[in-house]
């Protein structure tokens, strides 16, 4: 079973998000994109375990004792870099209680086995990623620059910074991705509190 715990976004901000994706798609027609209703911000990706595990982190999570957090969508960018673009993203901006956040579960899941992370915490919702090869949006030996995204940065370029509003999440998720032939399909199979 393949995990991973986030936050859910706001359906206003995802129909403001959907809008914006139906007007640049076609700039990147080769990109694999993101369906808006699987939009998320990756708290922890845990990878593949065992069913038996679910319940491992069902028990564990609910110590984590935080507040309820304030997230601003806006702007874009590209990972690992503009010019090596392999994943277009929108930011999410928070204080730091979601830095807080995502370094709880992290540490949480530690206890249960999990290898702690060893970048540092980017909150963004993927949009797209380019065709064929990695989606991981951290550098890789032998990154070179390429045009997977220049059309689409083209476009964005002569545009203002997106806008998609402002959230507050009162609870995180433990979800289940699938992987199937039209992109992967996340599946919600706890939720914790935020106070």
């Amino acid at each position: 079973m393949r995990l991973f715990v986030a936050l859910d976004i706001a359906d206003d901000i995802r129909k403001r998000i959907a809008c914006f994706l139906d007007g640049v798609r076609e700039f990147a027609p080769d990109a694999r994109w993101v369906r808006s209703e699987s939009l998320h911000v990756t708290l922890k990706f845990i990878g593949e375990q065992p069913d038996v595990f679910v319940d491992e982190i069902k028990k564990a999570l609910p110590a984590i004792e935080a507040s309820a957090i304030e997230m601003n969508f806006r702007g874009y960018g590209f990972f690992p870099t503009a010019k090596a673009p392999r994943v277009f993203w929108i930011g999410a901006e928070a204080g730091a209680e979601l830095r807080a956040l995502a370094a709880a579960v992290d540490e949480k899941l530690s206890q249960l086995g999990t290898p702690k992370e060893t970048h540092t915490f980017s909150p963004h919702l993927t949009l797209a990623r380019a065709a064929g090869g990695s989606g991981s949006p951290r550098l890789h030996k032998g990154d070179r620059p390429n045009c997977a995204f220049q059309r689409l940065q083209e476009k964005l370029a002569a545009i203002p910074a997106p806008e998609f509003g402002t959230m507050t999440a009162h609870e995180f998720f433990l979800y289940q991705s699938q992987l199937g032939r039209g992109g992967s399909k996340y599946t919600k199979l706890a939720a914790f509190g935020l106070r």
